[in-house]
């Protein structure tokens, strides 16, 4: 995850500040130094460092924190206003057209990833009850339109295309066939290059000036650090961006482009790419992101991702088992394709506070997958009653699934302890029951989990 040498330097600032009763200006300038070589090395602009820590700097070393109780406590709360103004103070959203379709114009360099995530912000939108609409604009890179259709036949959203011919001519089109199809959002997929050219900036600002788009939106790659921002304000200075989504904020980022494109831009940070999957988007909250950079986790976006994996009948359907304690292997099979559903286990750790501290600890992700197979490798009879699985059934299971025999007999051991502890919970009162069972860090035990 983005972030991770950053929140670790910024983590060990903040605990040599706790480990002293008082502060002296003198321990504030040193922490202070610690944090600004942090954000460099995290590629973060020399400028967007150098105001950041000033700023810090002077809120730290006033009397009311100096003396303060529990000084290090408030520089840390200092130190996090300060990121969530850097990157906007709060989350921003398209802006919406009242009057006709609303024209989202997708911009940025060739490999910043803006074909898929444009595709995926039309899907998050789609999701959200609107009806949109993908446009193929660029004529020029390999396979562009192939991939947007690719990517619109996967999200049900229908693609407008013209081939290889105008680009601006394409988009005036597009903005008239939404129009009659009752397509309440467009989103042009715009040529790039790799690198910004005048040629490539006279045709955005063509297709700008022809179709008055509602927003246009600058696709930034955040793996890219120091280049994503340069990127940015040349756009910025060619078309006058209206906001910007970070792509690939899931991987080894530093974190540079998330921290310095809104200083240098003016512009807000609306979404960003969070993932390899069409559904893996998410907007993009300024206070939220401080807090994980902080080590301090974001557990308001770990909640919406189990809301999104969340199924209220099935839900409903579990509680009823659990009370007559008839849980099956079926459902934990059920309950691990959910879990999934909300991401890597390490993604999900990493939004829990204290995430960063995990970072060794060895998840074996293959495990659960191990376990998926050995239940699907089984008969509906045997998942709903495994205690008609015999010497041949377990052979059989273990060949189906590629594990060892021994393997399936752990897995079985564990689904049974489960159980009896489930029992004991089941019955009268089994609500206040499951609520205890929290405490017992529910399904730990079982393989891969």
């Amino acid at each position: 995850m983005a972030f991770e040498g950053l929140t670790e330097k910024i983590s060990a600032a903040f605990k040599k500040l706790r480990g002293k009763g008082r502060l002296k200006e003198s321990d504030v300038k040193e922490a202070m130094r610690e944090i600004r070589m942090a954000l460099l090395e995290a590629d973060v602009s020399y400028k967007v460092v150098k105001d950041f820590t000033k700023s810090v700097t002077e809120r730290c070393i006033g009397a009311d924190v100096l003396e303060a109780l529990s000084p290090a406590q408030m520089i840390v709360k200092i130190v996090n206003e300060e990121l969530c103004a850097l990157m906007g103070s709060e989350t921003k959203h398209i802006t919406i057209n009242p009057n006709g379709p609303t024209v989202v114009m997708l911009v940025g360099l060739q490999g910043a990833g803006k074909t898929t995530n444009g595709s995926k912000l039309a899907g998050l939108m789609r999701r959200q009850g609107k009806n949109p609409l993908l446009v193929a604009c660029d004529i020029y890179r390999p396979a562009a339109i192939t991939q947007l259709k690719v990517c619109g036949e996967k999200l049900g959203i229908p693609v407008f295309e013209r081939g290889q011919t105008d680009p601006v001519q394409i988009a005036k089109d597009a903005i008239l066939y939404a129009r009659q199809h009752g397509h309440d959002m467009v989103f042009l997929d715009t040529a790039g290059r790799l690198h910004v050219d005048e040629a490539l900036m006279e045709e955005l600002k063509n297709i700008k000036a022809t179709v008055s788009p509602s927003e246009i939106m600058l696709v930034v790659d955040a793996m890219t650090g120091q280049d994503a921002v340069n990127a940015a304000e040349s756009f910025n200075q060619w078309l006058d961006i209206d906001s910007v989504m970070l792509s690939k904020l899931d991987g080894d980022a530093r974190g540079g482009a998330a921290l310095s494109v809104r200083a240098i831009t003016g512009k807000p940070i609306k979404f960003a790419g969070m993932g390899e999957k069409l559904e893996d988007i998410e907007p993009f909250h300024p206070d939220r992101m401080a807090s994980r950079i902080l080590g301090m986790g974001d557990m308001l976006s770990l909640i919406e991702k189990a809301e999104k994996a969340f199924d209220e009948k099935k839900a409903a359907e579990m509680e009823e088992k659990l009370r007559s304690n008839r849980f099956t292997l079926q459902d934990f099979y059920d309950q691990m394709v959910q879990l999934k559903s909300m991401g890597s286990i390490q993604d999900l750790l990493s939004h829990m506070p204290g995430g960063n501290k995990l970072k060794g600890m060895q998840v074996d992700e293959k495990a659960m997958g191990r376990t998926e197979a050995i239940i699907l490798s089984m008969t509906p009879q045997e998942r709903e009653n495994p205690s008609i699985i015999g010497a041949s059934r377990k052979k059989r299971i273990a060949n189906g699934s590629g594990v060892r025999v021994e393997d399936v007999n752990k897995m079985l051991k564990s689904f049974e302890q489960m159980r009896s502890m489930i029992k004991q919970f089941s019955g009268p009162g089994v609500g206040k029951k499951l609520k205890r069972m929290r405490g017992l860090g529910g399904f730990g035990g079982f393989p891969g989990m």
